[in-house]
């Protein structure tokens, strides 16, 4: 099930909010005008969709607003709207939506792997393996790749139309390759308008888990942002994942939060971590 982007104007206000049945949540985007009209707007349409969570990423002029609202600070993305500070508010709509049965874990985790000394050189590929962009012709062995590795995903990846769809729209993807097959993916899903890109879709096949290739495609995706002028980068990783978050800090992205029950991945429901980086 596809997420549903849509763009609303009426009198006084705009705004980008994207429907997420799947998630059970919505997310505004964008938005230009009144905010008071803007939220009313975002929590009248997250409703009726019975929407358990509303994300907002707003700027800092909204922020007061959306706490005299209910709305909850979860994260921030410092330069995500052309330099200026995103931050992530969240409403929810339900008591199990609000409560995470992991924050204490999750913080365990996170204190054990901000102990980690950090480590922003990369090493290279084992022998056997090769690392290039992918291509639309790789969209069924990624869509293979995605369905071995999660059970659940908080979007269609095991669908290679829906990679397609990706690739077109200012999402690209690097891949390991071992054998012929694809063992190991990630991508940056880019703004054109304000010039950040999230680092998502990350997976790598458990019997190749060990090499650090996943540090070497976000590497690369890096290498492709900064060349291309994209400088704010993020991405928002499962907070019970030792790895994936050992990983972002290894390569000196800096801890900007956690959003609570954000998205059903891997086997569940699952609190996300953000990460951030300023790649000038």
């Amino acid at each position: 099930m596809q997420p549903e982007e849509k763009t609303i104007m009426k009198p006084g206000f705009s705004l980008s909010i994207t429907l997420d049945a799947f998630n059970k949540r919505a997310r505004t985007d964008d938005c230009l005008g009144q905010v008071a009209a803007i939220s009313g707007e975002s929590i009248r349409i997250a409703r009726e969709m019975n929407a358990e969570k509303l994300i907002f990423k707003a700027r800092k002029e909204q922020t007061v607003h959306l706490l005299e609202k209910g709305f909850v600070l979860e994260a921030c993305i410092p330069g995500y709207f052309l330099g200026s500070d995103c931050y992530l508010f969240s409403k929810y709509f339900t008591e199990h939506r609000r409560n995470s049965a992991f924050w204490t874990k999750e913080d365990l985790i996170l204190e054990e792997v901000t102990k980690l000394k950090r480590k922003p050189e990369i090493g290279s590929l084992p022998v056997g393996y090769g690392a290039r962009r992918a291509v639309l012709e790789d969209a069924d062995d990624l869509a293979a790749l995605y369905s071995a590795v999660f059970e659940i995903y908080p979007v269609p990846m095991n669908d290679p139309e829906y990679i397609k769809k990706c690739m077109g729209k200012d999402t690209v993807f690097f891949i390991c390759t071992f054998g012929g097959k694809i063992v190991s993916a990630a991508s940056a899903e880019c703004s054109a308008v304000y010039h950040n890109a999230e680092l998502t879709d990350c997976a790598t096949l458990p019997d190749h888990r060990q090499f650090g290739l996943m540090k070497i495609l976000l590497s690369r995706l890096e290498e492709h942002l900064f060349e291309n002028g994209t400088f704010c980068v993020y991405s928002i990783a499962r907070s019970l994942s030792f790895g994936m978050n050992a990983a972002f800090h290894q390569l000196d992205y800096t801890y900007k939060g956690r959003m609570a029950n954000n998205c059903y991945i891997f086997d569940k429901l699952e609190d996300m971590n953000v990460w951030v980086k300023n790649l000038a």
